[in-house]
């Protein structure tokens, strides 16, 4: 095994062997369990801070349950890199977010521990109480405990669980993971709410009051429901002016507890075991908890550092040699800002991802006009949609996996009210090591079938500034989409002056006689380097970089089809559905015949890996383009040459 594990995390291979510890031993199985996501992590890159501030939190979980028949359900999976390695993962942990290596978040197909699969936020509640219910149903008595941030419980989708559970009296326990942070510090009235919470004095003391109550009574031998009625009772009278949210959704609160007393947390959960009914456990935790680097330094730069020393705590990066391209995401942020300056009307809204977007960029350049609004996507559409009634221009960035959660607003509060919204999805394409929760598969296929909608995507990073530039413009009266993959993009020099594009055409890259090979966006530049090889193998590749999904460029279409009788379309998308799927429609609606091929993400569940390992998975990388071209126009007409 690659990492060696201190002598008690050694002997844990499953909570089983965890229960055999004694309570006493706990708190040095945390700083084992700590320090072995910190050897690994530092090496081998992935989530950091979440996971080492829900240590305590993990070992006290199943120390108390009886995990697997017990259900965790984890929300996210950004703090469940403990749970991994405590239930059967440690020797594979090596190969955490790695091209067939284990996920970098809880799947089903991995593990038996693993109760629900997590990537996008705020499920918990809503899956932990579906598990309840089925255990009520069943007759079966199984404990349910659902993990969830204090930032994911900002969206729309926890307080529907939490509604729908406290109505339902499910055997529920919600813990509470409160460390002010998501990955980017957390915004809004329920941070606020939580932070009077845990500062009240008064409340922290009654508080205090209440465990002490729950200790003595407990000895003196009272029954649960006994130590229920008091609790209820003392609720009532001192509490709800405190902790009213929780306890008006028919919730019982405990806490504020401190989230790393290993041993605490231990006896709080073994009484909240045996207490019934829907039940929180609010514990506050620091977010890389245990590395004073991470503790002391920017929370949202630990959240994924990437590798880095763990004896100095330098983030290490290579240096290249000459200038290399900007990251897409930072094109779109100092974009924003050049837009911003000349139109007083641009606004940006982003659903808790700041510094993923870049939108961060124009958040401390124009602090009044860009907008995070939480892990709240639907919201984020939608706000953005009354922003666009008042004749503002808003530009809602959201990743492309992200942007799924809030497709009806898209329907019903933009599109059919023809809301002028510019949609810059990030993440478009294979988002890499996150896996299937985050790749930004279906956003061509989901956007193009909505009336009213231009989707768009650039080849690099001059057109998408340009598209931005297009979008805001005041002739432009639709909502408009641009999407653009993660990563690097390909022009060094790439501040060039806004161009206006006209929408709904394409461009020709290269002319060619023998096929033509359509691309939509940044996969485009693969296809150019295949026409570059395919040249030396004796084939005149034409390339066409279509750059809308919608409205399709028809003229460009008609010039292609009227020539070629050969064609590949190449997207880093859904082939249901997508860019291909639109060439062929146009193709049989105008009465053309001809051999096409699609390349793109299959229809099937795409695993974790570099996006370029994928591709070739895949079959749309250069090679894939060189080996299809070649197999439509013949291995003949190739070996000429």
């Amino acid at each position: 095994m690659p990492y060696k594990a201190g002598p008690l995390l050694e002997k844990v291979n499953f909570p089983s062997d965890l229960r055999k510890l004694k309570e006493e031993e706990l708190p040095q199985l945390c700083k084992e369990l700590r320090q072995y996501i910190i050897d690994v992590v530092s090496e081998k890159g992935g989530h950091f801070g979440a996971s080492l501030g829900v240590v305590e939190l993990t070992v006290a979980v199943h120390y108390v349950f009886n995990t697997p028949d017990d259900q965790l359900v984890w929300d996210v999976g950004h703090q469940a890199y403990g749970h991994k390695i405590l239930t059967g993962r440690r020797e594979n942990f090596h190969t955490n977010r790695i091209y067939k290596g284990i996920s970098g978040f809880p799947k089903r197909s991995e593990s038996e521990y693993d109760t629900f699969g997590v990537g996008h936020s705020s499920t918990s509640v809503s899956a932990g109480l579906g598990m309840a219910v089925a255990n009520r149903h069943k007759k079966e008595n199984k404990k349910v405990i659902a993990v969830i941030g204090d930032g994911a419980i900002t969206a729309g989708l926890a307080y529907e669980g939490l509604n729908n559970a406290g109505s339902e009296n499910a055997d529920l326990l919600v813990i509470l993971n409160d460390n002010c942070m998501s990955i980017d510090p957390n915004v809004g009235a329920m941070k606020e709410y939580l932070t009077d919470i845990t500062t009240s004095h008064t409340y922290n003391k009654f508080k205090d009051d209440i465990w002490s109550m729950l200790g003595k009574l407990s000895n003196f031998g009272q029954s649960v429901q006994d130590i229920v009625s008091k609790i209820d009772n003392a609720t009532k009278t001192f509490l709800l002016k405190q902790s009213n949210l929780f306890e008006s959704l028919k919730f019982r609160y405990f806490g504020p507890i401190d989230g790393h007393d290993v041993i605490r947390l231990v006896r709080i959960l073994k009484d909240l075991k045996d207490i019934p009914g829907p039940k929180i456990l609010h514990a506050l935790t620091t977010k890389g908890k245990g590395y004073k680097f991470s503790e002391e330094g920017n929370p949202t730069v630990w959240h994924s550092p990437g590798i880095f020393n763990k004896e100095t705590g330098e983030i290490i990066k290579s240096v290249p040699k000459t200038p290399q391209p900007p990251r897409y995401q930072d094109v779109f942020g100092h974009t924003m800002v050049e837009l911003a300056e000349k139109n007083p009307k641009i606004v940006g809204i982003t659903p808790a991802m700041a510094s993923g977007s870049s939108l961060n960029i124009m958040m401390k350049a124009m602090p009044g006009r860009a907008f995070d609004v939480g892990i709240a996507e639907q919201h984020a559409v939608t706000f953005s949609a009354g922003l666009a009634t008042q004749g503002l221009v808003p530009f809602c960035n959201i990743y492309s996996s992200f942007m799924q959660r809030a497709y009806d607003q898209v329907i019903h509060d933009v599109a059919i009210q023809k809301l002028k919204v510019i949609f810059c999805l990030d993440r478009g394409g294979f988002a890499g090591a996150d896996g299937p929760t985050h790749h930004g598969a279906y956003d061509f296929a989901y956007f193009r079938c909505i009336p009213n909608m231009i989707v768009s995507a650039p080849m690099n990073e001059e057109e998408l500034r340009n598209l931005m530039y297009t979008a805001q413009l005041d002739e432009v009266k639709l909502p408009f989409s641009i999407r653009y993959p993660r990563g690097n993009g390909v022009m060094a020099e790439w501040r060039k002056p806004f161009s206006k594009i006209e929408i709904g055409t394409g461009r020709k890259i290269k002319s060619g006689e023998d096929i033509a090979i359509l691309t939509i966006g940044t996969i485009g530049n693969l296809a150019v380097n295949a026409c570059a090889e395919l040249v030396k193998q004796g084939i005149d590749a034409a390339h066409y970089d279509m750059r809308f999904v919608k409205p399709l460029d028809e003229d460009l279409l008609h010039e292609v089809f009227s020539k070629f009788d050969k064609v590949i379309t190449v997207e880093d998308g859904c082939i249901m559905g997508g860019m291909g799927s639109a060439v062929l429609e146009f193709m049989s609606e105008n009465n053309y015949s001809a051999q096409v091929k699609r390349l793109g993400i299959p229809d099937s569940v795409i695993e974790h890996g570099e996006q370029k390992e994928l591709y070739a998975e895949c079959e749309y990388d250069v090679n894939a383009i060189i080996k299809t071209a070649i197999e439509l126009v013949g291995i003949k007409k190739a070996m000429a040459s």
